[in-house]
């Protein structure tokens, strides 16, 4: 009874401050803006691990073959400053990690990052017409109140029900649960294969999704380990030994993907976009000397700030791999969110 009372006192700011935040967004005295062209926002409601940038890749890959397509980010954890253009020669330094990635994956998609939206977008919509996106797509964007999306996809992790968590600092959610009344859909996130009607029926009521809102599930599917440095040597993801490495906000999907195969000796884990250091690559040289059978195995994110760790041995560079993953819609819904997408840009 005491913890409950302390946390609703440290909670109590926090809520405070979103509710005045949305009471003023809803009311017209903090202005928001509507574009011509369509914009897509992919968001979430808790702090990281729902899977915002696989989700967006998919929704990429989904548009790509009918549209011009640019993505905008703010580039969490980036040195530099303003809108800039992601290109594939930049650094995580310099671009984020996720838009990096997102370049990499699709380089003749326009990947830019900006945390003012609405300038970001505006710029967007000043290339020249050959180029111009005729669709933007909003990574991380469900509390940026000053844009108006045309569609709002909202990503609940299917571990964290909002309704079973606490706002921080004290849980996960750094937005009200009440909020999801914005969503146009919801898609819970990192679902096992299959989803019984019961279980559906389940997330329909504790959600409390409205009559206009969509539910969706998806899950995620690893694909085959991709060297990091040009001296990967694949033969040693024949290993029965792995150290797993790891600077995202939860790695537990990866961890138990691996092991399926392997046998897990070491896991060395950083916060969410942790920047290693010459130290960090000092730990990692060691562990390949200490673990000389094992593979060392990283997410696509982590990835794009490794690239960057000029410290690391030739060893450790044969040896490091990441695991890319992708989204698949449960229950046969692809077509639901395809029609939801092109319905969106058509009007």
């Amino acid at each position: 009874m005491k913890s409950f009372f302390i946390n609703k006192i440290v909670l109590f700011p926090y809520y405070l401050t979103l509710k005045i935040r949305h009471y003023l967004y809803d009311n017209g005295i903090f202005k928001s803006y509507k574009f011509d062209l369509p914009v897509i926002s992919i968001g979430n409601i808790s702090a990281g691990g729902t899977g915002k940038t696989p989700h967006t890749e998919f929704i990429v890959r989904e548009l790509l073959q009918d549209y011009r397509v640019a993505v905008l980010s703010r580039g969490y954890g980036r040195r530099s400053k303003g809108f800039r253009f992601v290109e594939t020669t930049n650094s995580a330094l310099e671009a984020g990690d996720e838009p990096l990635q997102i370049k990499m994956k699709f380089p003749g998609v326009t990947v830019a990052v900006d945390g003012d939206r609405v300038r970001g977008i505006n710029t967007l919509m000043q290339m020249e017409p050959p180029i111009r996106p005729e669709v933007i797509v909003m990574d991380d964007a469900f509390q940026h109140r000053r844009v108006i999306p045309g569609l709002s996809l909202l990503l609940i992790d299917y571990r964290y029900p909002p309704q079973e968590d606490n706002l921080l600092p004290v849980g996960r959610l750094r937005d009200l649960p009440e909020q999801m009344k914005r969503a146009d859909a919801v898609i819970v996130t990192k679902c096992p294969p299959e989803l019984s009607d019961q279980e559906i029926f389940m997330w329909r009521n504790q959600l409390m999704v409205m009559p206009h809102q969509k539910l969706l599930f998806s899950a995620i599917q690893y694909g085959e380990p991709v060297a990091i440095f040009e001296e990967g040597d694949k033969r040693y993801t024949y290993s029965n030994f792995a150290i797993l490495l790891t600077a995202i906000a939860n790695p537990k999907p990866l961890e138990y993907h691996l092991l399926n195969r392997y046998k897990i000796i070491k896991k060395v884990h950083y916060r969410d976009h942790h920047y290693f250091t010459k130290y960090d690559a000092s730990k990692i040289n060691s562990l390949v000397k200490k673990y000389p059978k094992a593979v060392i195995f990283t997410t696509e994110k982590d990835s794009q700030r490794l690239k960057g760790l000029t410290r690391l041995s030739s060893e450790t560079k044969k040896r490091i791999f990441s695991l890319p993953i992708e989204v698949a819609i449960l229950n046969g819904n692809g077509e639901v969110l395809s029609k939801l997408l092109k319905e969106s840009i058509i009007g």
